[in-house]
């Protein structure tokens, strides 16, 4: 008598779920992103109480600030949660949409149409958020969903999928279409990445090294999000309170998650004016500064860095600082050390900034604006997949469009070639 193997049984699970997903009117899809809102709100001592659980675990085994506050879900985030799900009822379905089409000439007509993926695979780290979001997208585009969410957040995670099956089941759906393979651990994370056949396409999230393994691991086709080196570039015409504001929030309003700003570079002629402040800014808020020799000797306090410094996503408060001679030295200092996220230049030159957004070869470029703006729900997409920093079907921020594929319908009236 064979036994059955239960990794590939929760797998087979929600392969099954998803082919009844695809089919799903907005209308029910909807019902079931509103029971998950629901089922969150109504939760918020649970969830709280499994994160307290994961959040201890965390800090007894030093996992360090950075993850402990991607880890935290307390009530205002687990209610802006829900409201993210919300607000991925009120988006367009992408499911069906039409891409493009004609009538041949022979009278054949052509369409192209949006189409689920099938069964979306996801391994992060420490970010629970991501378990609600993927789901809550997924299932608006019509996919099941498998998520591998690490060992630091296997408690809150565990809370959270069951809330989602039992809403999902409570209001007709197929609870199945979301699974979780954490009990597997790192065995089921390498299944999954050669899980082909069963997992249409995998999103990996969180450090350098696990999106690094996922992509060169898996032989399921992998849509790689990326690790945010960001860079903020303070050009020569600067205005004073918008470049200390912008520099600021893009270092300080949340500096554990991707879209902080970890380089700050200065034109020179700005430097002579704007770096004291700059400097003063973000030390008062608590960041660790280093930077070039430019930089200690106009900044007391800064430590020195070297080019390690200015490889590292910090995660943290910490910011290096580099003086540049030219907008052309900073373009190639992004061209260098960038990990293809974000970049952001401030300036009141029409020229400079153009020229910014021309060459600069990231996901998203900014002129005069925060990079933590490089957000699915920033950008108006609800939740959020992840960031996409590769060049293939998605970039940037991902929303339910990034999550569909697309199929030709061909409808003819006879017509032999």
């Amino acid at each position: 008598m064979s036994s059955v193997d239960p990794f590939l049984a929760k797998l087979e699970r929600a392969r099954t779920a998803a082919k009844g997903l695809a089919n799903l009117t907005t209308t029910r899809k909807n019902a079931g992103l509103d029971a998950i809102a629901a089922a969150l709100e109504s939760a918020v001592p649970r969830i709280v109480a499994a994160n307290a659980e994961d959040l201890e675990r965390g800090e007894r085994n030093g996992i360090g600030a950075g993850l402990i506050d991607r880890l935290r879900l307390d009530e205002p985030r687990i209610l802006a949660l829900a409201a993210a799900v919300r607000d991925v009822i009120s988006l367009p379905d992408p499911v069906g949409e039409v891409v493009r089409g004609s009538t041949l000439a022979n009278g054949i007509a052509i369409s192209q149409v949006r189409v689920p993926f099938g069964v979306v695979g996801a391994i992060y780290e420490a970010r629970p958020n991501v378990t609600v979001d993927i789901a809550a997208l997924a299932l608006k585009s019509g996919n099941g969903t498998v998520l591998r969410g690490g060992s630091a957040a296997e408690r809150t995670n565990a809370v959270l999928v069951a809330l989602i099956q039992e809403a999902l089941d409570s209001v007709g759906l197929d609870g199945g279409a979301v699974q979780t393979v954490d009990e597997f651990g790192r065995e089921g994370a390498g299944r999954l990445m050669r899980a082909r056949g069963y997992i249409d396409v995998l999103i990996p999230r969180g450090s350098a090294g696990l999106i690094s393994t996922v992509v060169q691991e898996s032989t399921v086709p992998v849509i790689e999000t990326g690790s945010g080196l960001v860079h903020v570039y303070v050009d020569a015409t600067a205005d004073e309170e918008m470049a200390v504001a912008i520099v600021k929030n893009a270092k300080t309003h949340r500096p554990s998650v991707c879209n902080a700003a970890e380089t700050l570079l200065v034109h020179r002629d700005a430097a002579e004016r704007l770096l004291g402040r700059l400097a003063a800014e973000l030390m008062s808020a608590g960041v660790v500064v280093s930077g070039d020799a430019a930089t200690l000797v106009a900044v007391d306090g800064a430590l020195p860095a070297d080019e390690e410094t200015w490889a590292t996503e910090h995660h943290a408060l910490e910011m290096a600082i580099k003086v540049v001679d030219s907008l052309d030295e900073a373009l190639a200092h992004i061209e260098r050390y960038s990990t293809r996220h974000t970049e952001s230049i401030v300036t009141q030159d029409l020229a400079s900034a153009e020229r910014f957004l021309a060459e600069v070869d990231s996901a998203v470029v900014m002129v005069n604006a925060s990079t933590r703006f490089t957000d699915g729900g920033e950008f108006g997409f609800g939740a959020e997949v992840g960031i996409s920093t590769q060049k293939l079907h998605a970039r940037g921020p991902m929303g339910l469009p990034e999550l569909t594929s697309t199929k030709w319908l061909v409808r003819g009236s006879g017509q032999i070639r």
